[in-house]
This record gives C-alpha cells, structure tokens and sequence, in this order.
C-alpha cells in the first residue's frame, strides 16, 4: 500500500451556507431557520481534502473569485496540505457558492453558483499537468465544464494515471470523458438518469442496470445509496453486482458524505487498496462524517481518523 499516493483534482470549490430548517418551505413560503453554519465546500475541493486528511499528496486545480472568499480559499487548502500553486484567482467573478437546507432528518437540498469554477479550463490543466509530479489519479466532478474534464483525463492517460469521475450534479457525460474513465462513482439519483439518458437503460432494477451500464460503457461503476452503503461492478468482469453496507450511525447531516466517500474511495484506489477494500474505507468515514454537522469540517480527523483506519486495517489483515 502507498501511504502517500499524488492525487490531481480537477474540480470545484465552494463556499457553503447552510440553513438548518425544521421543514423546507413550500412555493412562496417563508420560514425560520433553526441555525446557521458558513463553511468550506464543493464537490471537488471536499474530495481532495478528505484524501488530504488520509494522507495523499493532493494538488487542486480550480478557480476562486476576487470576493471576500477568495484568499480564505488559499488558508483553507493550505491548512489541510492541499497544493494550491494552481488554485487561480478570476478577477471580477464571484467565488462559488452552495445554499444548503437542511432538515432535522439530515435530508438536504443544495442550490449552486458556480461562479469562478465557470473559468477552470483546458489550458489551466495542461499548465498544472506540465508542472506537477505524475499523479496516481485523478478526480473530477461535474461542477466545472465538463471539455476541462476531457482534458484532464486526456492528460492523466499519457501518464498512467486512474481516473475518476463524480458525476454530480446530475448531467449527461460526455462519451469522450466516459471513455477515458476508469471509475464512476455516481449516487443512485445521478445513476438513474445517466443511465436512463445516455443508453436507455431503465434503473427500476438498480442491480441489472448498474451492469448493463458498466458492460455498455466499459466503465467501473460505484453506486453510493447514502445509508445503504454501495453497490461496486467491475465491469466486463462476468460477476454480480456487489452490494456493500455502511455502518448504522445516528445521522445529523449528511452534506459533504458523498464527496466523503469519493475522496476516500479515490485515496484507497491510488494507494493500491483492492477497491473492496477502498469500499470498506470510504463508506466507514462517510457514515462518520453524518454524525457531525457541516461538510469538510465533519470529516474525522486526528485520533478518531486513527480509530477509523485501524477498522480498516485489521480487517485487512
């Protein structure tokens, strides 16, 4: 195993602010929250600091805006080891930003602006693939456009890098980005429609249809299904879908636990776990991280990352 595996992620960031309701409201609804939390999130920016956390060598590729929120960006990823010499600053946008609700049940609905992450581009990651050591992966998600995506997994195959994909928000993928994809790690709502969209294939039975689409398009499939754990194909490999559960734990928000099992999942992946194994890890620290409220600063840190691992470990052995 490789403690210390490089990881590129190419993807987003995004400032979260999060409204804890006791229900959403309804069509020209007002209601009172019962609290609020400002914190550090998106999708790209939460999945390198949780493989930040584990121990990679993690370098982002992304953009922050002029805003108020832009230096902080550069303390953020600096505080938990990110490589930010290709974090760039857009002159006149608007760092990205998340309004979360979420309800006592932990159920959340997100709304984004993209902002600055609009201006991650092609050009920006042949700059930091020139410049940066060889990664062992490569992580993006669908909150930058989707032609940088391309890019950067044209650029991770000329090295022999993984490459892996969180299609989310939900949205068609380019053939040309699944074709250089080695892994694909939607939930079961993004599943269902690229599925659905881009071979026709009918996701009431989520087991078939997880291998009609990873035989269809040659590609890994990891199904996240929140508490329920997830569902791993190899595909062409001739066996079943496996489902694998996640810990029961008491849930207080589960903002950030997806990209808390991508981040995991993709250390496992570059570290050279087996990727039951990478599994076993990312949905022990995804089922952790709802325990506690917020997104990156709900990821286990310190002793209780040690506790985590060691779970890991000795199953391992």
């Amino acid at each position: 195993m490789k403690q210390h595996p490089n990881i590129t992620v190419v993807g987003s960031n995004m400032v979260d602010l999060l409204s804890y309701l006791e229900r959403f409201p309804q069509r020209g609804e007002t209601v009172f929250g019962r609290g609020f939390a400002q914190g550090f999130g998106g999708k790209g920016a939460n999945q390198a600091i949780m493989s930040a956390i584990l121990g990679a060598k993690v370098s982002m590729v992304t953009c922050v805006g002029d805003d108020i929120f832009g230096p902080k960006w550069f303390e953020e990823f600096e505080k938990n080891s990110v490589n930010t010499s290709f974090v760039k600053t857009i002159p006149g946008n608007y760092s990205g930003v998340a309004a979360i609700w979420v309800e006592p049940s932990s159920d959340n609905r997100i709304v984004l602006g993209a902002g600055a992450n609009e201006n991650v581009s092609p050009e920006l990651v042949d700059e930091a693939f020139d410049q940066l050591p060889r990664p062992d992966a490569i992580i993006s998600q669908l909150e930058i456009p989707q032609p940088t995506i391309l890019r950067g997994f044209q650029r991770a195959k000329t090295v022999g890098a993984t490459t892996i994909l969180n299609p989310g928000p939900a949205a068609p993928v380019l053939k040309e980005i699944l074709d250089l994809t080695d892994w694909l790690i939607p939930n079961e709502t993004e599943f269902a429609l690229i599925a659905n969209e881009m071979a026709g294939i009918d996701p009431a039975n989520l087991h078939q249809a997880v291998r009609q689409f990873g035989d269809y398009t040659g590609v890994n499939l990891v199904v996240t299904l929140g508490e329920n754990g997830a569902l791993l194909y190899m595909a062409g490999s001739g066996q079943e879908v496996l489902a694998m559960p996640a810990p029961i734990v008491n849930a207080k928000d589960t903002t950030g636990a997806g990209d808390a099992f991508c981040g995991a999942f993709s250390y496992g992946i570059a570290a050279g776990l087996e990727p039951i194994k990478a599994i076993e890890l990312a949905n022990l620290l995804a089922s952790d991280s709802v325990t506690r409220s917020g997104t990156q600063i709900s990821y286990a840190r310190n002793e209780r990352l040690s506790e985590l691992l060691e779970q890991v470990l000795e199953k391992q052995e």
